[in-house]
């Protein structure tokens, strides 16, 4: 079991680069950025648009390059390369060329995240959902242990000015590379499933998880809208610098500690209730900003309630693939159930961005997000669970049908 545990924390270096590093440290070099370079909303929003299009791409090829070249060494390239990318985009102040970057690192990120959750659902051979649940949420804290970092790092980077953001992404890079031999290890560490591998899902398959495609959809576009601008909000909403690394850091803390605890929750409930509880409570924390938004304790509340929740959609939707479907459906369901989540990445940030533009007031735009994520709870209710849950039950201390 140690040695499962270890290997579930050596793949979440892969999480905490694909998502903490590469897209929601964004967040907080949004502002100077936008301060430095003249951008509009639109244009901000339209570089974790390009991010998102990108991850569309790289969830489009993801299992059919794991079927061609083994889910380890395609998690791997693409892991090698956003970090790369990291690194490279301090060296430019093109807008078109920042797109370009985010776009080709959106795309490895995809490969990244989506195939270190394959690894990690591989990691325990047997059946059992609770123990599984608890290694896929061990992977995805890696996000958290991502965002915490960057919380640390980039305001040391920008106390000499907005002028410093480049060094910022220069020290995301530096971050994410120094977890390279732990990711290597845990990779090749790693049995991949057997029984054959398939790299698009036939209609039938597709069919069993269409309300969860639809779902997480609508759920990566309402996240993504608040992990986008939450910091030019806060700041705008006269947060000292102080007070916003507090919240971002209590974000990344609470969201690392509490993916692994939905893990054990998701595990064990049915998993057409599972998606849905994640998703209306993300709604309920993006809420507190924009109903009080001169009290400093609504901000720490969202960050506990967003925090808290955000991470645990990876892990509910892996849970609803695994259980639908054989295990050699398992790369291509979450490959194209993540296809839909970047879709809604895709579209989100410039929606919010042009509302915001229009209105000149960011709060108008951030309000996409707890609509999406509300429709998003509400579709995936529709979601049946699998056949045979309904027959099975499991000893909660064991984990093991009874």
């Amino acid at each position: 079991m140690w040695r499962e545990v270890i290997t579930a924390l050596g793949l979440s270096g892969g999480a905490a680069v694909a998502l903490g590093l590469s897209r929601f440290a964004y967040g907080l070099l949004l502002p100077p950025m936008r301060a430095d370079l003249g951008w509009t909303y639109v244009e901000a929003g339209a570089m974790n648009t390009a991010n998102g299009v990108g991850y569309v791409v790289g969830a489009l090829v993801a299992a059919w390059l794991a079927y061609r070249w083994g889910m380890a060494r395609t998690f791997l390239l693409g892991f090698a390369v956003s970090v790369v990318i990291l690194l490279v985009t301090a060296a430019t102040t093109n807008l078109f060329a920042l797109v370009a970057l985010r776009t080709i690192g959106g795309a490895s990120t995809a490969l990244t995240f989506i195939l270190g959750a394959a690894l990690a659902s591989a990691i325990c051979p047997a059946e059992n959902p609770r123990r599984r649940g608890t290694l896929v949420g061990l992977y995805v804290a890696g996000v958290g242990v991502g965002i915490v970092l960057a919380g640390v790092a980039i305001p040391i980077v920008l106390a000499s000015g907005v002028q410093q953001w480049p060094a910022g992404w220069i020290v995301l890079g530096l971050i994410g590379a120094v977890s390279l031999p732990a990711v290597w290890w845990a990779a090749r560490n790693v049995r991949e499933p057997a029984g054959g591998r398939i790299a698009l899902l036939r209609g039938p398959e597709f069919r069993k998880v269409a309300p969860t495609f639809i779902g997480y959809g609508l759920f990566g576009a309402g996240y993504v809208g608040y992990m986008t601008f939450i910091i030019a909000l806060l700041q705008e909403q006269g947060r000292s610098s102080g007070q916003v690394i507090w919240f971002w850091s209590v974000l990344g803390l609470v969201s690392a500690v509490a993916t692994m605890l939905w893990g054990k929750v998701l595990g064990v409930i049915r998993e057409s209730r599972g998606p849905s509880m994640v998703f209306a409570t993300v709604m309920l924390g993006t809420l507190p900003v924009l109903l009080f938004p001169s009290s400093p304790a609504a901000m720490f509340v969202s960050a506990v309630l967003f925090g808290g929740s955000f991470l645990a959609g990876p892990t509910a939707i892996t849970i609803v693939a695994q259980r639908q479907l054989p295990v050699s459906s398992w790369t291509a369901a979450i490959a194209l159930l993540t296809v839909a989540f970047a879709f809604g990445q895709a579209v989100s940030p410039v929606l919010a961005g042009a509302i915001s533009d229009a209105t000149g007031n960011i709060s108008a735009g951030f309000w996409v997000s707890p609509v999406m994520l509300a429709i998003a709870a509400g579709v995936n209710l529709l979601q049946r669970p699998a056949a045979d849950q309904m027959s099975r039950s499991y000893d909660g201390a064991s984990g093991r049908p009874t």
